[in-house]
C-alpha cells in the first residue's frame, strides 16, 4: 500500500511539475522581468555584408546601412601597435594572400584585402569592391554612431577586450554594442570588463539552454544573456561548407536542426525580451525558413537581398516594450 501511495505521489508531483513548466514556458513574465534592449534588429549584416562588398571594410558597412540593415556584425583583433582592427581572421592568408598575423604587424603595415574574396557562407560566390583596406573599430564607431553592432571576440586577449570596452564607453555605445564569443572563458572576461553591454549565449551556455528547455527547467531559471545567435542548420553543407568533420555528417546536421530549431523555445525567449538571430542566410528560402521558425532577426552576407525579402514579406512589428 505504501509503495502504491509513493508511486501515486510521484506521478502527481511529476504532473504538477510538467503543468507548471508548460504554463510558465508560455507565460514567463509571471516570474521573470522582461529584458528591455535599446535595439530590435531584424536585418543583420554579417561582416558588414560580405557578399556585396569586401568583408568588414568601411565600404561594406556603408553599403549595408544604405540599403537598410539594422545591425552590423564584425570581429576584432589587435595590431602590434595596439589598434583594434575589424577582421574575421587573425591570420591574413585567406583575406590578403599574406601568411602573417594581425598581431605581428603595425596598423600602417597591414596589406590590402584580395581584389576578390570568396563568401565564407556562400561557397563558390565572390565579392569585390573599391575599398580593400582593413578598418579600425573606432572609425566604424565614428561613422555609424547609432548603429547597433555585434562584436565577436575570438582571442582570449585581455588587452583587446579592454580596448574594445574603452572604445564602446568613449562613444557612449554600451546599450547598442553586443559582446559576442563562442567561448565562455572569453565571455566571462568581456562581461567583467563591461557589464553594461548586452551579450549573447556562448556555446557552453547554449548547450545548457537546450538542457534546461528539454528538462522543463528553463521557465524557472534566470538568463543573463540578451541574444541567442545560432546557425540556421539547413544551410550547412549547402551554402556553407563547414571545416568541422562532425558537421559534414548529414545525420548530425538533421539532429542539430531537430534539437535546436524549436519554435516554442524561441517564443519563450522572445517573451522574456531576448532576441533570436539565425545565420548566415544568403538565399530568400533560408530567410523565409528562419523567420517562419520564429527568429526575430536574420543575419546575411547579402543585405540588399534581405532588404528586398523583408519588403516583400514584412515580419510582425516589434514588441511595443522596446
Amino acid at each position: 500500500m505504501e509503495a502504491v501511495c509513493g508511486i501515486l505521489f510521484f506521478l502527481i508531483a511529476v504532473g504538477v511539475y510538467v503543468a507548471c513548466s508548460l504554463y510558465l514556458l508560455r507565460n514567463p513574465l509571471i516570474i521573470h522581468k522582461r529584458k528591455r534592449l535599446e535595439f530590435y534588429c531584424r536585418h543583420i549584416s554579417h561582416r558588414g555584408g560580405s557578399g556585396e562588398k569586401i568583408e568588414s571594410t568601411i565600404e561594406a558597412c556603408t553599403h549595408a546601412v544604405d540599403v537598410g540593415t539594422e545591425m552590423l556584425e564584425m570581429d576584432c583583433h589587435l595590431t602590434l601597435d595596439g589598434y583594434v582592427v575589424i577582421s574575421h581572421d587573425e591570420n591574413l592568408l585567406r583575406q590578403s594572400g599574406y601568411d602573417q598575423t594581425i598581431s605581428s604587424l603595425r596598423f600602417q603595415d597591414l596589406p590590402l584585402y584580395e581584389e576578390k574574396l570568396e563568401v565564407t557562407f556562400y561557397a563558390g560566390h565572390y565579392s569585390s569592391g573599391k575599398d580593400r583596406r582593413f578598418a579600425l573599430l573606432e572609425d566604424v564607431f565614428q561613422k555609424f554612431p547609432n548603429m547597433p553592432i555585434v562584436i565577436e571576440i575570438k582571442e582570449n586577449n585581455d588587452l583587446l577586450i579592454k580596448k574594445v570596452s574603452c572604445l564602446v564607453k568613449k562613444y557612449g555605445r554600451d546599450g547598442i554594442t553586443v559582446w559576442a564569443s563562442e567561448k565562455s572563458d572569453i565571455m566571462v572576461k568581456c562581461q567583467k570588463e563591461n557589464p553594461h553591454m548586452p551579450y549573447m549565449f556562448t556555446m557552453r551556455r547554449g548547450l545548457l539552454l537546450l538542457l534546461l528547455f528539454y528538462t522543463g527547467l528553463l521557465p524557472f531559471v534566470p538568463l543573463g544573456e540578451s541574444l541567442l545567435m545560432f546557425y540556421l542548420p539547413r544551410i550547412i553543407n549547402r551554402t556553407y561548407i563547414p571545416e568541422e568533420a562532425i558537421l559534414k555528417n548529414r545525420f548530425i546536421v538533421y539532429l542539430l536542426e531537430k534539437l535546436t530549431m524549436r519554435k516554442s523555445l524561441f517564443e519563450h525567449l522572445i517573451k522574456r525580451g531576448l532576441q533570436v538571430q539565425l545565420f548566415v542566410c544568403n538565399e530568400e528560402s533560408d530567410m523565409a525558413a528562419a523567420f517562419s521558425i520564429g527568429a526575430t532577426g536574420v543575419m546575411t552576407d547579402y543585405p540588399t537581398v534581405l532588404s528586398n525579402y523583408i519588403a516583400k514579406h514584412p515580419p510582425p512589428p516589434p514588441p511595443t516594450v522596446y
